[in-house]
C-alpha cells in the first residue's frame, strides 16, 4: 500500500491549506485514517483521525480550525486547515491503519511540509 501526501506549502498566519493523501488501494480497507505532524525537535503526534464509521477526533489545538474528511470514490483523505498559526508549522503525514489478524499494520505517507509565516 502506498500513500501519497500533497498540498503543503508556505502560508501566512490566518490562511488556509488543504492537504490530500491518495491511497493505492480502497480506503474502505482501513480501520482508521489519520493525519500526524512533526514539528522541529518534537515527536510525531496525531492531530486528526477518522474511523471507518466516519467518526472524527481532533487534538484540542486544532479543534474548530482543521477538518478531516475522506472520499471513498477517490481513495483520498483530506485535511482542511483554516486559521493557520505559526505553531502549525510542521511536516504532516497521513496514516492508514488496518489489522492483519491480530496485528496492527500502519501505512505512512511521505510527509508534506507546511510552513506558516508572514
Amino acid at each position: 500500500v502506498q500513500l501519497q501526501a500533497s498540498g503543503g506549502g508556505l502560508v501566512q498566519p490566518g490562511g488556509s491549506l488543504t492537504l490530500s493523501c491518495v491511497a493505492s488501494r480502497s480506503i474502505r480497507d482501513f480501520v482508521t485514517l489519520a493525519w500526524y505532524r512533526r514539528t522541529s525537535g518534537s515527536q510525531r503526534e496525531m492531530i486528526a483521525r477518522i474511523t471507518h464509521g466516519g467518526k472524527a477526533d481532533y487534538i484540542d489545538s486544532v479543534k474548530g480550525r482543521f477538518t478531516i474528511s475522506r472520499d471513498h470514490a477517490k481513495n483520498t483523505l483530506y485535511l482542511q486547515m483554516n486559521d493557520l498559526k505559526p505553531e502549525d508549522t510542521a511536516v504532516y503525514y497521513c496514516n492508514a491503519l488496518r489489522f492483519d489478524n491480530l496485528y496492527r499494520v500502519n501505512y505512512w505517507g511521505q510527509g508534506t511540509l507546511v510552513t506558516v509565516s508572514s
